[in-house]
């Protein structure tokens, strides 16, 4: 190691400590950062605000983490396709939420369920109708995105996916177990062309909307990089406020090009 007689800029040391942290925690709140670094909460603000100019970190709107951008996790290990659509999406969700008001998640398959990766919720001006959390797993055939997303995704992965259903022991399932009523609801999304809820999905994985019912309703449409679908966003409403078909007519085109440019700059990774 080289030993210069100059000191060390403190501020840069600094820098360091958080970049690290937050490389090997992936993401973390203000509060954890704190606690991790032992720095005051504002010296942390002004290093995470530098930090961010720079494009070397970024923070998730949905629970307000920061985590460590793509240009500096090249340096350490390959960036898998979900962390770089995540940070991708989450300014173009922002961007979509401000024009149409109404909030957002963007989910991925789980196999033989969606789960939220992101969502706009936390800056949308419709305070009663938080989405998420970051984690959540969705019902893959009644939900707005696991609809699309199963619609619009391989035949070979649909079977895969259709399997595991049919296989499931979750009440939330069971319908996957009518091949008629699956290929109908299918084809339904296809000619829409974006996903919506089934009558009688009310937000509950597994019960009916008899059972439960979140007072909402949603549309998706899926993110596709070449002849794969990577992900959904959606846009849910207070469903008393509008119906589907009138949402769709307002709102369907915004939500496409929102996907649209997603899909875009993850095709341009790829170039």
């Amino acid at each position: 190691m080289w030993e210069g007689k100059v000191k060390s800029i403190r501020a840069l040391e600094r820098a360091l400590d958080v970049l690290q942290v937050l490389q090997e925690s992936r993401a973390m709140e203000l509060k954890d950062l704190h606690q991790a670094t032992g720095l005051p909460k504002a010296t942390l603000l002004r290093v995470l605000t530098t930090l961010q100019s720079r494009g070397l970190v970024w923070r998730r709107m949905a629970d307000k983490a920061f985590l460590p951008s793509v240009a500096w996790r090249l340096r350490a290990h390959p960036v898998d396709d979900e962390t770089r659509l995540v940070e991708v999406a989450s300014p173009i969700l922002e961007t979509l939420c401000r024009r149409v008001s109404w909030p957002s998640v963007l989910a991925a398959p789980r196999l033989d369920s969606m789960e939220v990766i992101e969502t706009n919720s936390p800056v949308s001006m419709v305070s009663h109708i938080p989405l998420g959390p970051v984690g959540l797993r969705v019902n893959m055939l009644r939900s707005a995105t696991g609809a699309a997303y199963l619609a619009y995704c391989s035949e070979g992965e649909r079977g895969a996916i259709l399997a595991r259903l049919r296989s499931s022991g979750r009440p939330g399932d069971a319908v996957a177990r009518d091949e008629r009523w699956v290929a109908r609801r299918l084809q339904q999304v296809r000619e829409s062309g974006y996903g919506f809820r089934d009558a009688s999905f009310g937000g509950h994985f597994d019960k009916t909307r008899r059972e439960f019912d979140d007072g909402r309703d949603s549309i998706a449409t899926p993110i596709l990089v070449g002849d794969r679908v990577i992900g959904c966003v959606n846009l849910t409403w207070t469903a008393r406020f509008a119906d589907v078909a009138a949402i769709a007519r307002k709102h369907l085109a915004a939500l496409r090009e929102a996907t649209d440019k997603i899909a875009r700059a993850m095709n341009e990774d790829r170039a």
